[in-house]
């Protein structure tokens, strides 16, 4: 080994995940929210009242049920639920929130389980042709950059994605499948749709960070054209606002079976 990589390897250590499967995040990090099971009707009312994008929805009626539910694919992360009720809503540091059913993004009160796929949802072909490499076409259908960067950040040399043959490509007739950043406003709803026409079936739809799963804050904007969605079915949803890198990593590796 050359000196000055020697020097760099002795000053500065490793700069990568050695196993992104088992890798954990730092307390700090926003993730799965967990809602005590004694959370009262009032108090879930003014979390839903301060909720930017509607992700906290309460029961309405006197009828049995929990009283509220807060929707991952709606919700921003930006903590303003726990900041009003400490101890009854919490962001807990869990990254793993990758899911292929659009309801196990919605969290209950007094429930604190991982989420996780269905595998009776996951197509067969996915695993039998996409198991050991995966190329996809990402589209920025009117996204902010964020979800965006960390998407880069994920072939990058800390996380390098690439080692387990997931990869972006430049051309979709070189993918097996695409993956929507942002809301999908109506100027990218035609690109979108050639797009994914143009990439070879079967094909793999992932949808990444809150604005691609319902519309976020841009949700019922006539900015917006979504009907691409209802005539395509996600294959892997990846919440966050916007998500970790490795939450997308092993999202994708839950799908593929790896």
């Amino acid at each position: 080994m050359p000196l000055r990589e020697f020097n760099i390897l002795r000053d500065h250590g490793k700069q990568y995940v050695p196993d992104l499967r088992r890798a954990t995040l730092p307390e700090i990090f926003r993730g799965r929210p967990v809602i005590s099971g004694d959370i009262l009707p009032l108090e879930a009312e003014m979390a839903a009242s301060i909720c930017p994008s509607g992700a906290i929805q309460t029961r309405t009626g006197s009828g049995a049920g929990p009283v509220c539910s807060l929707d991952l694919g709606k919700c921003l992360f930006c903590r303003e639920c726990e900041f009003a009720l400490p101890g009854k809503i919490r962001f807990t540091h869990d990254h793993r929130l990758a899911a292929n059913d659009r309801q196990s993004l919605v969290i209950l009160p007094g429930e604190d389980k991982q989420i996780a796929l269905d595998p009776a949802r996951i197509r067969k072909e996915i695993r039998s042709l996409y198991r050991h490499a995966l190329k996809l076409r990402q589209v920025s259908a009117g996204g902010d950059n964020s979800a965006e960067m960390e998407l880069n950040a994920a072939g990058n040399v800390n996380f390098d994605m690439g080692r387990y043959g997931i990869e972006f490509v430049a051309s979709p007739r070189h993918a097996d499948g695409i993956v929507i950043t942002g809301p999908i406003t109506v100027n990218m709803a035609k690109a979108l749709r050639l797009t994914w026409e143009a990439v070879p079936p079967p094909r793999v739809l992932i949808l990444v960070g809150t604005d691609a799963i319902s519309g976020g804050l841009f949700a019922g904007s006539n900015a917006l054209d979504r009907s691409f969605l209802e005539d395509h079915s996600p294959d892997l949803l990846i919440p966050g606002n916007p998500p970790h890198p490795l939450t997308f990593i092993n999202g994708v590796l839950d799908l593929t079976g790896r």
